[in-house]
């Protein structure tokens, strides 16, 4: 099977989906030097694109397969889409996602599925959380609903892309120069690139990828899919380690360029989106939009899919902290204060200025508080302030040893 704009715009013409913005950011649209426009997947049923992948498998089903029920594994988006399928089609639905899945995203999948859906919580990555739920499939005979890697899937998340075509012509004056799309296992990206390659030929594709958990450069590296040995699950929407190979096919062809975006730029997004335009994304939602900041030379029109808003408020202090970090605001070293009275009076008096904060304070020796090394977190008003605290420490007679933030001691502080 393949996927072919006739069928994207039939799965158009059925899709429950609704039908989301396509509105200018004048934010981004500043930063980029270019006309930047959102599509506002946030809004979405369930808040995310996933729904209509879900749905567009499901409904074409034929009944005996629904009597049988369905299974899914998913990172939790995914999941919601086809608890709302279940419960529109009245099926039974059988859902897997990793321990590590947000609490905000499992009370949505159980109050979108209701009695329809049971969810089962297994293994630390979506990949783990698949195998539990291909296993399923087996025994009890359900069908498998594939989040990226089945050609009904890609065909129903192409919607997307079919109403970006339509839009842009109102919204942004004419065809888009640019897209920029997130990945996580394939889907979005495989079917917005067919549909709208078969409408504007010339647009340009990108694919953004979080650093840590990029399947589909690795394959394209490689010339082909291939596991990732090690996930960085932060962007648990996008942390998959074996791209889809159908989606993989269709990007080596349809797609320009594939990118990755570190983390704390992802968080630094999400924050700007919420802070400036009032959006809730979540990481993997705010993927697409971080990554205008790789790309150079932008110009003309360009469309960033924001392809979901179900963050959990409980992970907001790690995400400022690692956005902070990014920007290099935030660094921590490791303080050996001489036992002497004033050591540590002497220490802000002399080595640390105006609009530097010390926002850790941690002894570790924890049987003297007064003496010993100490883990200090501090604070700049600027990133250029680095360099002048850096020149004070070595000015003072204190051991001062910077973490820097690629190593293995950094891991311990989040």
């Amino acid at each position: 099977m393949t996927v072919t704009p006739a069928q994207i715009a039939a799965a158009a013409e059925r899709t429950i989906a609704r039908r989301t913005p396509l509105e200018r950011s004048a934010r981004l649209s500043n930063r980029a030097g270019a006309d930047v426009f959102l599509k506002r997947e946030d809004q979405q049923l369930a808040r995310s694109y996933k729904v209509r992948g879900a749905y567009n498998l499901m409904s074409s089903l034929p009944d005996d397969e629904l009597a049988n029920g369905v299974v899914c594994a998913s990172a939790g988006n995914h999941a919601q889409g086809v608890a709302i399928s279940c419960a529109r089609l009245g099926v039974e639905g059988h859902i897997f996602v990793p321990t590590n899945t947000p609490r905000q995203k499992r009370d949505r999948i159980l109050a979108l599925g209701g009695d329809h859906v049971t969810l089962t919580l297994v293994g630390s990555t979506y990949d783990e959380a698949s195998s539990a739920a291909i296993a399923y499939a087996r025994d009890t005979n359900a069908t498998f609903v594939h989040a990226f890697d089945d050609e009904r899937t890609i065909t129903g998340q192409a919607t997307v892309g079919v109403e970006i075509t339509d839009q842009a012509l109102e919204v942004a004056g004419g065809p888009l120069d640019t897209l920029v799309l997130p990945i996580g296992g394939g889907g979005l990206l495989a079917g917005v690139a067919t549909w709208v390659k078969s409408v504007w030929p010339d647009c340009r594709i990108i694919g953004a990828e979080p650093v840590g958990a990029a399947s589909m450069k690795a394959a394209f590296r490689a010339g082909g899919p291939v596991k990732l040995d090690n996930l960085d699950t932060f962007v648990d929407g996008a942390a998959v380690a074996l791209i889809g190979s159908t989606p993989y096919a269709v990007a080596r062809e349809l797609v320009d360029e594939i990118i990755e975006v570190p983390v704390g730029a992802i968080c630094v997004e999400m924050l700007d989106l919420y802070q400036t335009e009032g959006i809730i994304a979540e990481p993997a939602g705010a993927l697409a939009a971080a990554g205008l900041g790789q790309l150079a030379g932008l110009s003309g029109r360009v469309g960033v899919v924001l392809s979901g808003g179900n963050n959990d408020v409980s992970r907001y202090p790690d995400i400022v902290e690692r956005a902070i970090v990014f920007q290099g605001l935030r660094h921590y070293f490791l303080v050996s204060f001489p036992q002497e009275p004033g050591a540590l009076r002497g220490f802000l008096d002399h080595v640390l200025s105006d609009g530097e904060d010390i926002v850790v304070f941690d002894y570790i020796k924890r049987s003297n508080r007064e003496t010993g090394p100490a883990l200090v977190g501090i604070d700049l008003e600027r990133p250029d302030g680095l360099a002048p605290l850096l020149e004070r420490m070595a000015a003072s007679n204190l051991i001062i040893e910077k973490i820097d933030n690629d190593s293995e001691l950094f891991t311990f502080l989040r």
